[in-house]
């Protein structure tokens, strides 16, 4: 990325990070050890869990949470087509079905009703996500989940620190999976956790995520094969870091928000961000604006490289998974998710990090209108 160009997303690196990454350096273990087990600790403690698992990734999250419950081959995993991270890749890889369903037009997440009417004899699971920040409808979703005796992985890649009837996202599934790629507000590069309350299936995620050096003459350990997919000493220590400043970083980003609101107000028909019921606050991942229906996926992409001209980075925010090639072969196609496929041709998301000031954001507003009119489709533009 240029100097002169305003990032999507960049991380909010201090001088407490770079400390604390040199300070692990000198460490003697710097594949797992004692400061990735520091790390799950303070994790799980700031999410209000028992039990954290560090990880590569949100998806490897994910593949590990599906095995801790036992799902395979033959088995349905209902989740969401549309997202950023698109941890439901998972699904495939450890050989189940994914069965889609649509999403709340509003929230972006998915629908109690339409999750209600995929539930079938081979349902094994619901994936349910907080999209770019936005906590599912919980209250719904928890109570459909124990009249179908079914568990909810909870997918908070896209959400840190935001709130739902008091409590954090994070905390409504019997396992939730975070992940600390970017544009997380925490961010390592790479890396994710897997958190739980339940003793048995932390201990299972431990033993499938990596074989430890003393498990290796252990029969029971020895029964699984592992993914071997552990965090390294030198990502836990950034990631501990950034979980020290979290709060910090996290009112920077909202400081940029608040700015991003008071420039939208000048585009016609402009609609406040919208908060469900029950939700208390939200943190959003990146400022997603939903371009209005005068406008289509390629007037979208004519939109991304405008800015991109202008040396503001956008990107379209989804590209739901039942449109893209692999699932097609599946069976699935355009037509079976009404409102996913209406916001993902029209979701355009712009830059939100802490390094923003007022004038950039109101450089990239402008420069959205700008482009707006350049591809013929008119200034309105809907959140």
């Amino acid at each position: 990325m240029k100097d002169d160009v305003i990032a999507l997303s960049d991380p909010d690196i201090g001088h407490h990070e770079l400390e604390s990454v040199l300070h692990s350096l000198g460490a003697p273990r710097l594949s797992g050890g004692p400061l990735v087990e520091a790390f799950e600790a303070s994790f799980a403690d700031w999410v209000g869990r028992r039990y954290a698992v560090a990880v590569p990734s949100g998806t490897l999250g994910t593949w590990l949470a599906l095995r801790a419950l036992g799902i395979g081959p033959g088995d349905e995993v209902i989740a969401s087509a549309y997202g950023w991270h698109q941890v439901a890749h998972a699904i495939m890889l450890c050989g189940a079905t994914p069965v889609f369903a649509d999403i709340n037009y509003w929230s972006g997440c998915l629908s109690p009703e339409r999750v209600a009417d995929k539930i079938g004899p081979r349902t094994r699971a619901l994936l349910i996500g907080n999209a770019n920040g936005h906590p599912a409808a919980w209250r719904e979703m928890q109570a459909l989940a124990e009249a179908h005796g079914l568990p909810i992985i909870e997918d908070s890649t896209e959400a840190i620190g935001s709130r739902y009837l008091g409590r954090l996202t994070g905390s409504f599934g019997k396992l939730a999976v975070f992940d600390f790629t970017q544009p997380s507000a925490l961010c390592c590069g790479e890396g994710g956790m897997v958190v739980t309350d339940d003793p048995d299936l932390a201990t299972e995620l431990g033993y499938l995520r990596s074989h430890r050096v003393e498990d290796r003459m252990s029969v029971s350990v020895g029964s699984r094969v592992p993914l071997q997919v552990g965090m390294s000493a030198v990502t836990a220590a950034l990631g501990a870091a950034q979980l020290d400043r979290l709060d910090e970083i996290l009112a920077r980003r909202k400081r940029v928000e608040v700015d991003y609101h008071a420039q939208m107000q000048s585009f016609e028909g402009i609609k406040p961000p919208y908060l469900a019921a029950d939700v208390d606050e939200v943190h959003w991942m990146l400022y997603v604006v939903h371009l209005g229906k005068r406008f289509t996926a390629s007037a979208r992409a004519q939109v991304v490289d405008d800015m991109e001209s202008t040396g503001i980075e956008t990107a379209p925010y989804c590209n739901p998974l039942h449109q893209q090639f692999f699932y097609r072969q599946m069976g699935f196609k355009r037509g079976q998710l009404p409102n996913a496929e209406r916001i993902g041709d029209r979701a355009l998301a712009l830059p939100l990090h802490g390094h923003l000031d007022e004038d950039q954001v109101k450089f990239i507003v402008k420069s959205l209108k700008d482009a707006s009119v350049n591809v013929g489709a008119g200034a309105a533009i809907y959140l």
